[in-house]
């Protein structure tokens, strides 16, 4: 059994062939997946498909580098956090992969919208789904000014070096890979997973991105996860039905879903 730690099925070219995707999820043993929230206005469609459909779950937050949307405050986020079936607070924290001619300095704004989800986070007790590209010092800088290890959470799709993984780790955080693992450029990223603690790891799509490996350039769903634990098994050298399990046991524990052990 597999769980997409990370998805977005309510974006356009997903949210359409929603029928089809799940049947092929289940054809594929994932059994659910965490639909994740990028902005404020897209909130309802998400925690919609949440209520809809037993196999999903859904997050509330904005994504970092989104700009001239409605910005949350503590108390709304932990409001729409507190609703069923909403597992987490984000997709949040820093991007400054595209500055766009400004500098680190002029992005404050990102800075401050991520303190925001933070300190909702601390206050509703639930996980943060953590986004860092080109920034990685300064999401560690800011989640320690904010306590936010108190709060927990993951980084998604990391891309990052061994020396932030294991910072995050340190810090309490799940590290969860997409397809990019399977990648024949990403070799980095299977020499990074056997330094990592097994309860530590999660798999994702990131879907409609990033599809893995033989499906790289299509239309990403989270029927394709077992492909990334494919290429995570194998950094490993654990069978696949096995690191399903642990990935599976991994995410219930993190966002706090039915069935967890212990």
């Amino acid at each position: 059994m597999f769980i997409d730690s990370h998805c977005h099925l309510s974006f356009p070219g997903l949210r359409e062939n929603l029928p089809a995707i799940l049947s092929d999820m289940a054809a594929a043993q994932v059994h659910e997946a965490i639909c994740i929230c990028t902005q404020m206005e897209e909130f309802e469609a998400v925690h919609a498909l949440a209520l809809e459909h037993p196999v999903l779950w859904a997050t509330v937050g904005v994504h970092p580098d989104t700009e001239d949307m409605r910005e949350p405050d503590v108390d709304e986020l932990v409001r729409m956090a507190s609703l069923p079936r909403v597992v987490a607070v984000g997709e949040t924290g820093l991007d400054y992969y595209r500055l766009n001619g400004r500098s680190v300095a002029d992005m404050e704004w990102q800075r401050e919208r991520f303190r925001t989800h933070i300190r909702a986070a601390r206050q509703v007790r639930k996980p943060l789904v953590i986004h860092t590209r080109a920034s990685a010092a300064d999401t560690l800088r800011v989640l320690d000014e904010e306590g936010g290890e108190a709060a927990g959470g993951v980084f998604h799709c990391f891309t990052e070096s061994a020396e932030v993984a294991l910072a995050a780790v340190e810090r309490g955080y799940y590290i969860s890979f997409s397809g990019i693992v399977s990648f024949k450029n990403a070799q980095d990223l299977r020499d990074l997973l056997p330094l990592l603690p097994r309860d530590r790891i999660l798999i994702e799509t990131d879907s409609p991105y990033l599809a893995p490996v033989p499906f790289r350039g299509k239309t990403n769903t989270p029927a394709y996860v077992p492909h990334v634990a494919q290429a995570v098994a194998g950094a490993l050298g654990l069978p696949v039905p096995e690191l399903a399990a642990l990935t599976a046991q991994n995410t219930r524990r993190l966002f706090q879903l039915p069935g967890v052990a212990g």
